[in-house]
């Protein structure tokens, strides 16, 4: 199993509301979540995903994760950088510009980006750009998808679809990895899971009931990737969950805190902005809240494994649960609440310390090592324009 953190620049109302200069409080919060990265870094984490929403006032302000993801690249040594996810309808991004994004962190990562792509999942965003059907823009992402490997390898790209036409065209940088970063798709819906294995990506998935509910999922992934048909250059087999986690030396505190810091909240503004995902019943309507846990709620969350939360002896009997799905990765988004950052930061020092050499014994990061299999067994061949001038094709 290997460890990742999340980052949306989640900025809810109760961070800001009495404060004199709300402005102060959003720049901080950006901030914030730079040095959680890096901590992240430094305790051996293996990716740091960052996520693209626009218009969604307190859910998330991370509109232009290209510009933060480029930043962290530079402030970061190991730790693997992801989009999570960039938007890949034309409306909303020209799908060159994508490429061209992709490729330019890619170098300045030198090598650390992993491209994981999405539609929307917010008729709030996808209106904003002119989308007013949702089931278009699966069309669109299924017309965009295939083209990105084209553009990364050809000196002289065209296109002329449905959603998006360029004429002839040499897109640069081409991207510092060979052949290119893994790709990955967020799933929402079941479907996306079996699609995702049948285009060899890996997934991003988001849990708020326990690992068994996501396991029947990961199975049918798990069975469908053996007969990929990849839509990169290789195959990404790979899944990773994103949920909470505070792992603290007093077990007592970790619940305090956890009891105290928003969760609920946040899922609720999930189910208020995100209306394409499935709404599971007893879901409150907006601005009805999910209410908060109590302590004993979180004690029984604790017991049963559906909460990364207590001193790192409870953590990894939670843990135990996710590696049980067959999931690959685990991703924590522990500032998407009010969490203080210097309980994040202990917390992310404590899972470092206790957890990762107990889950986590390769050096390695799982898609480095599939893209390099994949380049050993291709073989050496002359690569596109932008690496070096005495090497291109005719």
């Amino acid at each position: 199993m290997e460890f990742g953190i999340f980052s949306g620049f989640h900025t809810p109302r109760q961070l800001w509301e009495d404060a004199p200069d709300p402005q102060a409080v959003q720049h901080r919060r950006i901030m914030e979540e730079v040095e959680y990265t890096k901590a992240a870094d430094r305790a051996g984490f293996k990716y740091a995903w960052a996520t693209e929403h626009h218009f969604l006032t307190e859910y998330s302000h991370l509109s232009a994760n290209e510009s933060y993801l480029a930043y962290l690249a530079g402030v970061t040594e190991r730790i693997h950088l992801g989009s999570g996810i960039f938007n890949i309808t034309p409306p909303v991004n020209h799908p060159a510009r994508v490429a061209e994004r992709v490729a330019m962190i890619d170098h300045l990562s030198e090598g650390r980006f992993e491209f994981g792509v999405g539609r929307g999942s917010s008729s709030t965003e996808q209106r904003g750009f002119g989308i007013e059907d949702p089931e278009l823009t699966k069309q669109m992402a299924d017309e965009v998808l295939p083209e990105f490997k084209r553009m990364w390898s050809d000196n002289e790209y065209r296109f002329d679809g449905q959603f998006f036409t360029m004429p002839p065209r040499n897109l640069l940088p081409k991207p510092y990895s060979d052949p290119h970063p893994p790709i990955w798709v967020a799933a929402g819906n079941p479907s996306t899971f079996e699609k995702a294995a049948r285009l060899g990506i890996g997934v991003l998935c988001f849990t708020m009931g326990t690992p068994d509910d996501l396991k029947p999922l990961i199975e049918i992934y798990k069975k469908t990737i053996d007969h990929a048909e990849p839509v990169g250059e290789f195959v990404n087999d790979n899944v990773m969950i994103t949920s909470q986690m505070l792992c603290l030396e007093d077990g007592q505190r970790a619940r305090q805190i956890h009891a105290g810091m928003g969760t609920s909240f946040q899922n609720s503004l999930v189910f208020h902005y995100l209306d394409t995902f499935p709404k599971p019943p007893g879901i409150p309507d907006w601005p009805a809240l999910i209410p908060e846990p109590t302590l004993e709620e979180l004690e029984t969350r604790i017991r049963v494994g559906s909460a990364v939360t207590g001193t790192p002896e409870e953590c990894e009997r939670a843990l135990e649960g996710y590696v049980a799905t067959g999931a690959d990765q685990i991703v924590f988004g522990q500032l998407s609440s009010t969490m203080p950052i210097d309980v994040a930061l202990e917390s992310v020092e404590t899972f470092g310390k206790h957890l990762l050499p107990r889950f986590d014994t390769d050096p390695e990061h799982s898609t480095t090592r599939q893209r390099e299999a994949y380049v050993a067994a291709r073989g050496p061949r002359v690569r596109p324009m932008g690496y070096a001038h005495d090497e291109v094709p005719e």
